[in-house]
Parts: structure tokens; sequence; C-alpha cells
């Protein structure tokens, strides 16, 4: 069978336990992992848990380790445009035909593995067989009762940062959240911890304490020389990183290379006028306002295409980001696990056009000369890409998109012309 065909059907398998949903709770996945012969004991790991944050470190960790001449596996989620995103090799995604061999054995297993649950284990799979020599891991959501907690204690483990997000899962408080993410503690495991604030830093170390772990901060963690992703919460991301970088043994060298090479699409990605970023809570947006107001626009010279999901604070991220553009457009994201926020109700908090798609969203930006996408790799993979037509849309300075990171796959495809698979915000 043709590598695309095989891919196409087993994501096709996998979407079906698309209303799964995320699914808490580790007793399925420890009884799949050891009926396939404990694949997640065959690497050393790097676990990494937060709100906001967990993708960037992870991405700088591995991109660390790979400078250190380490043999690498990276998993994170949810995809920006293809699924294949979140399980690499080496800095790559799978090719399609391993892809596939990987899910279909995993959702042969007689425990009936959510979605996410499938992928973590395919995940497993794909660095047992590739034999890597440390696999970055980014928790999906929470910790504590996270598929991918199934980890033995890692060579590694920070907790990013920690804001209000999934309070119908984790709980309505920094601590209550915190407490399910200080789950990733195991036996003598040191937690690396980003800022946060006392209380929350308290409620970690209650759990960490409780099975015999520890935590540390960053303070006085050095600050990368050059970090390859913008914005001033990336610094205290390539900390973590950096601390991190020490415990897999890696040079000052490889860190410093390994920081300031890293790449991370859709995080304040600039691809022409088009700034990307996969904000979709308040703390995200407001990390995102404060990086566009260093680049000194006028509101009149940004627009602001925005969608989200609706489960999601979106009154809080129109707060925050709205009034940094004068033309506001809001569209609905596409997302196979949760609905879309109705752009119209976005319009009458912050007043802007309501677009029914995301080609009518990008049409109706203000119009001057074509800005003609260039042909970027997209994570490093040998993917095919199609040519896009010209986009009219300069004239103005800044055009953020922002919301959803299912919003955010959608246009930097759309830019790009990347293939494509469904998102899921899973």
């Amino acid at each position: 069978m043709a590598p695309e065909r095989a891919l196409s059907q087993a994501l096709a398998e996998l979407y079906r336990r698309v209303p799964l949903g995320m699914r808490l709770g580790l007793d399925p996945m420890r009884a799949a992992c050891a009926r396939s012969g404990h694949p997640e004991h065959a690497f050393a790991a790097v676990h990494v848990a937060g709100t906001n944050g967990k993708g960037s470190v992870c991405a700088m960790v591995e991109s660390i380790a790979r400078a250190a001449g380490l043999r690498t596996g990276l998993y994170t989620s949810p995809h920006l445009c293809r699924f294949a995103e979140r399980i690499r090799i080496d800095g790559t995604p799978i090719d399609d035909l391993t892809l596939a061999t990987h899910l279909m054995r995993a959702l042969e297993d007689p425990a009936g593995l959510s979605f996410f649950e499938t992928a973590t284990l395919a995940a497993f799979f794909a660095f047992e067989e590739a034999k890597v020599d440390i696999a970055v891991v980014e928790v999906g959501l929470g910790g504590r009762l996270d598929a991918t907690n199934v980890l033995p204690t890692p060579r590694g483990a920070a907790i990013t940062r920690i804001a209000i997000d999934h309070t119908d899962r984790l709980g309505e408080t920094l601590a209550e959240i915190a407490r399910e993410k200080a789950g990733i503690a195991k036996p003598g495991l040191d937690i690396v911890l980003g800022p946060m604030p006392d209380q929350v830093r308290a409620a970690i170390d209650e759990v960490a304490r409780s099975v015999r772990a520890t935590t540390s901060s960053i303070d006085g963690a050095p600050v990368p020389a050059a970090v390859g992703l913008a914005g001033t919460h990336q610094i205290d991301n390539a900390r973590i990183a950096s601390v991190l970088g020490m415990r897999l043994g890696a040079s000052h060298t490889a860190i410093e290379k390994g920081i300031a090479s890293v790449a991370w699409p859709g995080r304040l990605e600039r691809l022409g006028p088009y700034l990307l970023d996969a904000a979709h809570n308040a703390d995200g947006a407001e990390a995102l306002a404060k990086y566009v107001a260093t680049l000194g626009y006028r509101p009149e010279e940004v627009a602001l295409v925005f969608g989200t999901l609706i489960d999601k604070d979106y009154r809080a991220m129109l707060t925050a980001l709205a009034p940094l553009a004068a033309t506001r457009v809001y569209v609905a994201p596409h997302s196979a696990a949760r609905p879309a926020v109705d752009p119209h109700v976005l319009s009458r908090i912050y007043p802007g056009t309501v677009a029914s798609s995301l080609a009518e969203a990008l049409g109706t930006l203000p119009a001057a000369s074509p800005w003609l996408p260039p042909h970027p790799p997209s994570f490093g993979s040998a993917e095919p890409q199609r040519s896009p037509p010209p986009l009219v849309v300069t004239g103005l300075k800044c055009v953020i998109i922002a919301g959803s990171i299912a919003l955010v796959g959608q246009v930097r495809a759309a830019l790009l012309g990347l293939p494509r698979d469904l998102p899921v915000a899973l």
C-alpha cells in the first residue's frame, strides 16, 4: 500500500476517537504499554508540563540535544498543519509509512485508547524503533493524569508557567492547576520551575515532597546569548531549557547553539506582514500583546484576525489584543475536538468584521501591493509544497493571527501552500 494511502487510513481511524476527548487517567495507557512490551522504558526522556511555554521549552531542549550530538525524539501537541509534526526524530517529522505503521499498531490495542493516548503510544513506538538517545515529551493536559505520565522517572523535567486554562478539567485556581501539573513528580526527580507566584510554587512543592521529589527555580540560571524565538517571555523558557540541557550533559557550546538555532513555527512567527502566534488563552494573549507593543505600530497599521474555541476565555484574550488593531476580523477556526466561538459574539465585544471563512477573512484586509510567500521548509521536512497565490495585504504593517492553534495552522498552511491534516485541539 502506498505510504500516503496507509497514513490516510490510519488517520481516519484515529480521528474516529476524537469524541473520547483528552481522557484523563493512566490505567488504559499503562495496560496498553504493558501489552506492548513497555516501549516507554526503551529511551531516556525529558518531561515538560505547564500552561504556556512547554512546547517552546521542548523545542529548545530537543535542539540542544541535537547540538550535543544526541539522537532525539520529540513529542508535542497539537499539530499546526500535519499530524506528523507531533512525532519527530532528529528534528524531522516521521515519514508517512512509519507513522501509519505505529498508529495502526496503537489503534489495534484492545484498551480502546483515546485520540491522544493512541498518538502518545505511537510516539513511544517510534522512539523505541529509532533508538533515540533522548525523547523530549510535552504533557498534553495537566500532568498527573495525562497519558504521557506513564513515563518512568525522566532524566529531566520542568513546569514552565501556570495560568488559568482548562478550568473544567484542572481546577479553577492557580494552586489547583499547579497541583495537577506537579503530578509529573516522581521519586528522586528534581523539577525545574519557571517564574511563578509563591503560593503556586508552594502548591507544587507540596505535591513534589509527597512523592520524595524536589524542585528548583531558574533563579541564577544564565540567560543565553541568543534565543532563536522572539518575545521576552522566551528568555525564561530558554533559561529553563538551558538547565535541562545541563542535566543532559550538554556543553555550554551545545546549549548556546541549540537555543540560538531553535525553530518553533507559529510562535511569534513573521511571514511578510503576518505575525502568527499560537496564543490561545489569556496569558498567551497578554504575552503576544507585550511583544506587539515593542514593534511601535499604531493601531491604524495593525489588523487582527482572531478566532478561538468555545472553552477559552475569549473576552480576556480580546481585552489584551483588540486595542492593538484598528482593523479586526473574526472567523471561526475549524477543530475536530471542540466547537468555535461564534464570530458574531466576538464582534459584539470589540467591533469588527465577521468572515465566514479564512479566505474571506484575509480578503477583507486593506489592500495595497501583493506579498508572495517564500517556500521555507516546514519543521525541516521534505514534504511537497504547493505554490500559493500572491496575497494582497500590505499597507498594513502587521496582521496578527491569533486565538487558536487551529487558526494559526490554517493560516500558515494557506500562506505557505503546505499540505494540512484536520486540526484537533487534543
